[in-house]
């Protein structure tokens, strides 16, 4: 995984509107969210979420139980000032956790749905993608939803001057493996800041309770 000085690097060079994966609105992780059926107090965790704009949507949507996790401290206090103005009492429903995902203890099956939008394809190692899918398979309740995105097989090989893998939607599903059953997967075409246009696959599974 790369080093927390890189992202808060990028974090205090550029705004979060002007790093390449930002989102106006998470149009498409909020429509497969809505999609699970589940409740406004489902536990849900967006696995490197920064600054992403995602929580400030689920929260507007009346999501009550978020956390967010990233690796960049810088990151996720652009993020928690920004929801805060913007929703006032409303941000403190959010939980923010600086940590890696492939070496934090998160706690045991917590959350019934896990989000991760560009994380998963900056795991270049098996030995790192093994200890995400690990994490998953702890954090996860029997029956939650996994729904990860990643530069599809046609997106960049490179983003944030770091190399990434690149999926099609059966060889994400296939890292993850037999506990968990490919739902819907979807294709993205994500327009950056700088005008470049970036194609993106998500899966969404579900975490099988045996």
């Amino acid at each position: 995984m790369q080093s927390r000085d890189h992202w808060n690097r990028v974090y205090t060079t550029k705004t979060p509107t002007h790093v390449s994966w930002f989102q106006e609105h998470a149009l498409q992780s909020v429509a497969l969210i809505r999609q699970t059926g589940l409740s406004k107090d489902a536990a849900i965790i967006d696995v490197g979420g920064g600054a992403s704009t995602l929580v400030d949507d689920l929260v507007a949507d009346d999501y009550r139980s978020v956390t967010v996790l990233d690796l960049s401290d810088a990151a996720l206090d652009a993020a928690r000032m920004r929801l805060e103005t913007r929703v006032g009492e409303r941000a403190n429903r959010v939980s923010w956790i600086v940590g890696d995902i492939t070496q934090i203890e998160l706690p045991v099956q917590a959350y019934d749905v896990w989000h991760d939008r560009a994380v998963f394809h900056f795991l270049t190692s098996h030995e790192d993608r093994e200890a995400y899918v690990n994490a998953v398979l702890r954090a996860v309740k029997p029956g939650g939803i996994v729904i990860v995105a990643t530069f599809a097989e046609d997106g960049p090989d490179h983003c944030s001057g770091l190399p990434v893998m690149r999926y099609s939607a059966d060889a994400l599903h296939a890292e993850f493996g037999a506990p968990f059953t490919l739902l819907k997967q979807e294709r993205e075409e994500h327009h950056t800041p700088g005008g470049a246009t970036q194609k993106f696959i998500y899966c969404m599974c579900r975490k099988e309770t045996s």
